[in-house]
């Protein structure tokens, strides 16, 4: 589970970095510190059998929340990326082998966790010749066989250096959500994700609605990195040229001042104002707020989904 390293020790890929200074958050940026009986009895569950969540390791903000209602973002492969993203709290370095029980233990978490829906997500693997696509699937079918009415949102790298059909594995297992984060505005990857292509990930969710047109996809990015209202824009039109169905807009918060600085703290009536350009564009379901993370609430947003799906079907 998550180390107690220092920033520079848990990144010596940053460590050269100068310093940036974190500055103060809003009010509508803070939360409450998690002390519920309900978020300690999912930290048990998780700690129990041996799982990494990224609402550990990312140093998410709704971590009180969410583990409070018995929710949890599963974090498989292990807790080492191979990337150095400027904005990721996680861990970069050589991972360990693959748990071949992992799939297993991540099924039985959610089994007694009792989740309508889960969130499966990953460290990048580049170490692995199809990325961890294979683990996916055996992740999805595990939890497939013990929790059946279980929905399941898998949140996956880019498979950047993999042959273009290990994604076919994944989606051939059915996660009901396939979700790949673009993160930020094309101009931003040099200093934000250099170690991934704009293109290439907004291609890999087009080929999965090709693959299989009546998946759910969907993307995110965070704001307040250095981008501008147009440039948010046009990342919208490229998702929905995409196919992409469903958006989430986040703030950015700096893990540490060894990571990219927050270029400013976006409103809440921003936010809303990127909600209502995003459903005039047709993404069926948009989350934007400053606490808006792929996983945030993301159970209630496809039950309400589904539900509005079958009463459109129920009308003919």
């Amino acid at each position: 589970m998550r180390d107690l390293k220092l920033p520079d020790q848990r990144h010596p890929e940053k460590a050269h970095r100068p310093d940036n200074a974190q500055p103060k958050k809003p009010d509508w940026i803070r939360v409450k510190a998690p002390v519920s009986q309900g978020y300690k009895d999912t930290r048990d569950i998780l700690r129990t059998h041996k799982l990494s969540t990224v609402c550990e390791e990312a140093a998410c903000p709704n971590v009180g929340e969410c583990w409070s209602q018995g929710h949890a973002t599963m974090m498989i492969m292990g807790e080492i990326c191979t990337r150095g993203c400027s904005f990721c709290n996680i861990a970069t370095g050589r991972p360990d082998a693959l748990d071949v029980f992992e799939p297993g233990r991540v099924a039985d978490a959610v089994k007694k966790l009792g989740l309508n829906h889960v969130v499966i997500t990953s460290v990048d693997r580049d170490d692995l010749e199809d990325g961890g696509a294979e683990h996916f699937a055996q992740t999805i079918r595990a939890i497939r066989h013990q929790s059946p009415d279980t929905t399941i949102e898998i949140l996956t790298p880019d498979f950047l250096k993999c042959s273009p059909e290990v994604v076919e594995v994944v989606v051939r297992a059915k996660p009901d959500v396939f979700n790949h984060n673009l993160e930020t505005i094309p101009g931003l990857y040099p200093s934000v994700r250099p170690g991934a292509r704009y293109f290439h990930s907004l291609r890999l969710l087009q080929r999965v609605k090709e693959m299989d047109p009546s998946m759910f996809t969907k993307s995110g990015i965070m704001v307040g990195l250095g981008e501008d209202r147009q440039s948010v824009m046009q990342i919208m039109d490229d998702m929905r040229a995409a196919g992409i169905d469903f958006l989430t807009i986040g703030q950015y918060l700096q893990p540490t001042p060894k990571h990219h600085k927050v270029d400013r703290f976006v409103t809440p009536e921003e936010f809303k104002a990127y909600e209502t350009a995003a459903y005039g564009k047709g993404f069926l379901m948009v989350s934007a707020t400053p606490l808006t993370r792929s996983s945030y609430h993301a159970g209630d947003d496809f039950a309400r989904l589904r539900a509005a799906r079958l009463a459109k079907l129920a009308q003919g």
